[in-house]
């Protein structure tokens, strides 16, 4: 205990029942004269007529104000921390004490006369006079608690809170009540002209945004936290650049969809990270809608250890499905996740069951390549939705190893898409990505593949099976962010593939929670495109990393440029030739309605193949498939060497298994020495070296 406590002594409720005890028997006699104008001690006799009555009418008053002061719960109050609904529960005691009182007063004339001297307002008078004095003096205490605070101010940072909005009034109250967690609030700006010259918390509205490099230095700020979780990133952005050119520390609470609606409280302020600066403005979702389709559901995450998977399974377990199958390949990511989703479980039961279910949570070690371990799990689960984000996406890696895009992302997903029919499963949603739209990666192709294939499966099944495109997701494991991250703290230099490189760009919480918009707008076989909102130069996105780091570009750390990489665009395309894009009832999703009409006519023989060249980890052969099947596919990779008798060996393998997928791989367009008419025979013209 502190000396500045010791001079404020806590007052208990015992103590508080004898102070109240005390001012009860004095506030009717005291709520007479006032009645009375100070008249009732004119005389002995005058006085003499209230003497029995308001003796009677005083035990009488005592005793209802403290019954109802303990059916109120007023003694088991710690009136230290008193707030806004104490106040109103003080209010609520005086009119039940009036009332009360009232009743017992109209009894008392009707039974004995000497009553009628009193006057008929003496209820109502002591009744004030009880919640002025008992208010007081229980409100005093958080008086008392406010003082203590303010002496302790220089053992924090003295700190400017951008926004009196509710997020920064609660920040205030915190840092007010708790001295220990380093900030000492000293005032606020805001933007909003009405609340200029204003007070909240004791704390002064001093300026707008505007005006916070002259209140650093005319308050000797040592600390900015920005209060606005629904601000746009140039807001963000403007208010980090004051604060680094004043040299002031800047932190921030996340934006809206990061905390989910959850109470912004001082344990979310964080530095001001790059997310933040390319915040974009407030995604409304249904989460009714989302509820109603996930409620009570057996719902399965495929990588669900990943950077994706796993915010889909943050964000659905809070719809309460029965329960959340856990499936991914990488055991510590997955036992990560687990383990957070526990705590969440937790926290739900505490709520209770009559709020909603309690999910039950299964992990499972599994690759989706594996159809027998799927197999065991669709066995054992028996799921009714599937979020399938489990992939490849390395761009550059998957050009070196291109069987296992092929297997991962094809192969893995019709696993899962066979299986997902088989036992009845309602709803299937793919995550995939805009790199998918006229690709130059085996990456993107191979994503394009798997579209595909969900929309094949829709189509012939009439269930709600859909795919959401989305671009990079900052944060994500794949993120240049991490890299530039890592070679800022290295010291440099911040590497970059080409000056005009540039990337769409979303936060992890925000492209998941419009995948679940989008997967309940959809009615199965469409491809639903997320709104990326304004690419993003890398560059651009560099020179922001490196001063929140705290350099400077170019003197403290440099960039430098070393081409693109295999299978990598300057720009990322968004939209398929023959793609008809529409807007949603969602402002921030676009659909694509006849994506399952422009499929290749013989999808499941190519597929054949191109699993069958997987297998012989022939990557010129899956190249080469892969411009076959995906429209608008441009290698970005030296031509394919296949021989043409490696390719009339295999391709007529699969035609005497009954496979004839000769008329529409037209092969002659890439092999022009092949004649698809005498396959196994070199037509006219074909050289002895092939």
């Amino acid at each position: 205990m502190n000396k500045l406590t010791k001079k404020f002594p806590e007052i208990g409720n015992r103590h508080l029942f004898l102070i109240d005890s005390f001012v009860f028997l004095g506030t009717p006699i005291l709520a007479l004269e006032l009645r009375l104008d100070g008249n009732i001690f004119d005389g002995v006799n005058n006085f003499d007529r209230y003497l029995q009555a308001l003796a009677i009418t005083t035990i009488a008053f005592l005793a209802i104000k403290l019954c109802t002061l303990y059916l109120f719960g007023f003694y088991k109050c710690f009136w230290r921390y008193a707030s806004i609904d104490e106040l109103i529960k003080i209010g609520a005691w005086a009119v039940a004490v009036v009332t009360f009182q009232a009743f017992f007063l109209r009894i008392a004339n009707i039974t004995d006369e000497s009553f009628y001297n009193l006057p008929r307002s003496l209820p109502l008078l002591d009744g004030l006079l009880s919640f002025v004095l008992i208010g007081g003096l229980r409100l005093s205490f958080r008086s008392l608690e406010r003082i203590e605070q303010r002496a302790r101010k220089h053992g924090g940072d003295r700190t400017l809170i951008v926004g009196a909005g509710r997020s920064g009034i609660t920040l205030a109250q915190e840092m007010q009540r708790n001295a220990a967690l380093g900030f000492y609030p000293v005032a606020f700006v805001d933007d909003a002209f009405e609340k200029q010259g204003l007070r909240i918390r004791g704390l002064p509205i001093v300026g707008t945004r505007q005006n916070i490099l002259e209140v650093i230095d005319s308050l000797e700020i040592s600390r900015v936290v920005i209060a606005m979780p629904t601000a746009p990133g140039d807001v963000i952005r403007e208010v980090a650049e004051v604060c680094r050119a004043a040299g002031v520390q800047t932190n921030t609470v996340p934006g809206t969809q990061e905390i989910l609606g959850d109470r912004v409280s001082v344990k979310n302020i964080r530095p001001v990270r790059i997310e933040d600066l390319l915040r974009r403005d407030l995604i409304t979702t249904d989460l009714s809608q989302v509820a109603a389709l996930i409620q009570g559901k057996r719902v399965l995450v495929t990588g669900a250890g990943g950077s994706i998977g796993s915010e889909l399974c943050r964000q659905i377990l809070r719809s309460r499905p029965a329960e959340m199958i856990l499936v991914g390949k990488g055991e510590n990511s997955v036992f990560h996740i687990q383990q957070e989703l526990e705590q969440l479980v937790a926290l739900l039961k505490q709520e209770g069951e009559a709020q909603g279910y309690v999910p039950q949570l299964n992990s499972f070690i599994a690759d989706i390549r594996s159809t027998a371990r799927l197999e065991f799990v669709f066995e054992e689960t028996r799921p009714e939705i599937i979020f399938h984000a489990a992939a490849h996406k390395h761009v550059p890696l998957m050009e070196l190893n291109v069987p296992e895009a092929i297997t991962s992302n094809v192969m893995g997903t019709q696993n899962l898409l066979d299986l997902a029919l088989r036992y009845q499963v309602s709803n299937f949603v793919m995550i995939s990505t805009d790199k998918a739209v006229n690709p130059t990666s085996v990456m993107g192709a191979s994503k394009r593949v798997a579209e595909m294939l969900v929309l094949q499966a829709a189509k012939t099944s009439g269930k709600p099976y859909v795919v959401v495109r989305f671009g990079n997701v900052l944060g994500s494991r794949g993120s240049v962010v991490p890299t530039f991250e890592k070679q800022i703290a290295a010291g440099g230099p911040v590497k970059i593939t080409h000056p005009e490189i540039c990337r769409y760009f979303m936060t992890i919480p925000e492209a998941v929670q419009l995948t679940l918009q989008a997967a309940m707008l959809s009615h199965g076989g469409e491809v639903m495109m997320l709104d990326m909102g304004e690419p993003v130069k890398i560059i651009n996105l560099a020179e922001d990393l490196i001063r929140l780091s705290g350099y400077e570009v170019d003197k403290d750390i440099k960039i430098v440029f070393t081409g693109l990489r295999p299978g990598e665009k300057l720009f990322e395309e968004l939209f398929i030739s023959g793609e008809h894009y529409e807007r949603t009832q969602h402002e921030k999703i676009l659909i694509v309605h006849n994506a399952s009409q422009n499929l290749p006519k013989d999808l499941n023989s190519l597929f054949h193949i191109l699993c069958q060249a997987a297998a012989k980890n022939n990557a010129d052969l899956i190249v080469f498939l892969l411009e076959q099947l995906v429209a608008g596919y441009k290698p970005n990779r030296p031509a394919t060497s296949v021989p043409s008798n490696h390719v009339k060996e295999f391709i007529g393998n699969e035609i005497a298994h009954g496979r004839a997928i000769a008329e529409d791989i037209r092969l002659n367009a890439v092999y022009p020495s092949y004649s698809l008419t005498a396959v196994g025979k070199p037509s006219a013209g074909t050289s002895k070296s092939e």
